[in-house]
């Protein structure tokens, strides 16, 4: 693990451990408080619904800039210097992110009724769905730019702007909520994201001589058919997960009420909080680590070489969070969130398995494993879904965080048998065993 502590060291540190440290931090801290305010000032409740936006958001977001985020940025970055094919990309993208993001903000504005039935069940809400859709074009703006500045490596501008973002937008969600309560916190949770595009502008005028590169001239088909894998894998990720959240979410409102999918979503929160951090970390070194690697040694030694350094720690996190929840539930939330607190074993214990399958899975994506990529995530997707319906009919909200562990156990399950031969398998005499 020596490599790893040298990478953090080298690289992480130099380019990039500010923006993932600093932003992470800023973002949970904001995220604190907005629950908070969402606890006080709207209750379980409000916290269901706000849960079914968040994650239709999430989705939608994902949709308008057609998964293309990740794969931009790695491109962008091995074609800075050639001016051609630099045009080719900016210009295929931008025009390619405008239009996609543009259809999907109509179709949202003229079925908001539906989407509202959705993921507002009996509430009124379709004014919501039509801002929504109106900023959606500003949110594929804002990633585009952030694209750019991330293929350029300007991490310090990136940092700048994802703090004041953060920051601006907790004022406004704090505002919105104080004086509209429910409508103010969903109205908070759309518009937020394209505020940060006014912010994006001022870090990416000093980078305005790209503007002439951008030409609906040099689009080529060809940079997407290239994009076209990372795409399809980010789409599916990005989609699959939100999706069944909110249907499992609506379960809880029809069968248990909606106070409970309010706690659901309370402690799904908690474990967003600590999972940013170890998602990042995982990001930023197993992913690049892993595409260099062309053996089933070095593949072995890094996985459990991560297992033995970082997990250990991870474990140590959870299990303060289980044993501190009843003081968390008081900073966090309120008294009328209490029952979470019999949530927590569960939930931690299935993020903790997340996390195992996470780091093995990240080999999906270093060597374009497509279709075991999307095989898995379906299989996830559907694994959930029956498990948490299942186990909510015996055990009642228990059962949707029950689901949630039995999933990523299954998941983790799965991916050791995948991967079963280069983790435990005999290598060959040199040790090398390439892929």
């Amino acid at each position: 693990m020596k490599k790893f502590f040298n990478y953090i060291n080298s690289e992480v540190l130099i380019k990039a451990a500010s923006l993932n440290t600093a932003n992470i931090s800023v973002k949970i801290i904001a995220g604190i408080i907005i629950s908070k305010c969402i606890a006080v000032f709207i209750g379980p409740e409000g916290m269901a619904l706000i849960g079914n936006l968040r994650n239709f958001l999430s989705a939608i977001q994902s949709v308008a800039i057609a998964g293309l985020y990740d794969g931009v940025v790695k491109f962008i970055s091995r074609t800075k210097t050639n001016i051609d094919n630099l045009t080719n990309t900016l210009s295929t993208v931008f025009y390619f992110g405008f239009f996609s993001s543009v259809f999907l903000a109509f179709v949202c504005f003229y079925n908001a009724q539906y989407i509202n039935e959705l993921i507002f069940l009996n509430n009124d809400y379709e004014y919501i769905i039509k801002v929504l859709a109106i900023v959606l074009p500003f949110y594929a703006l804002n990633m585009f730019l952030f694209c750019i500045m991330n293929g350029f490596s300007k991490y310090r501008i990136l940092l700048v702007i994802n703090i004041i973002g953060q920051v601006l937008g907790l004022l406004v969600t704090i505002l919105l909520i104080w004086q509209n309560k429910i409508d103010g916190a969903l109205l908070a949770i759309v518009i937020t994201p394209a505020l940060s595009l006014l912010i994006t502008f001022v870090g990416i005028i000093f980078r305005k001589n790209l503007v002439p590169y951008i030409k609906i001239t040099s689009i080529d088909f060809s940079v997407l058919k290239q994009l076209s894998p990372n795409m399809i894998m980010a789409l599916v990720s990005s989609i699959a997960i939100p999706v069944v959240l909110i249907i499992i979410r609506n379960y809880i409102i029809a069968e248990i009420g909606i106070k409970e999918a309010g706690y659901w979503e309370a402690v799904n929160r908690v474990s967003d909080y600590y999972l940013m951090f170890i998602y990042s970390l995982m990001a930023l070194y197993i992913l690049p680590r892993f595409t260099q690697i062309d053996s089933k040694k070095e593949f072995r030694k890094e996985v459990f070489s991560f297992y033995k350094t970082v997990l250990p720690i991870f474990a140590l996190i959870l299990l303060i969070v289980y044993l501190t929840r009843s003081f968390l539930v008081t900073i966090l939330f309120t008294e009328e969130f209490r029952p979470i607190e019999d949530l927590f074993g569960y939930q931690i214990l299935g993020d903790f398995m997340r996390v195992m399958s996470m780091v093995i899975a990240y080999q999906f994506l270093a060597k374009k494993m497509f279709a075991h990529f999307i095989i898995i995530e379906i299989f996830l997707f559907v694994i959930m879904y029956v498990s948490s319906i299942y186990l909510i009919d015996i055990f009642g909200l228990k059962g949707a965080v029950m689901g949630h562990c039995l999933s990523y156990l299954m998941h983790f399950g799965i991916i050791l048998l995948i991967f079963g031969s280069s983790l435990f398998g005999v290598l060959n005499e040199e040790g090398i065993d390439d892929y």
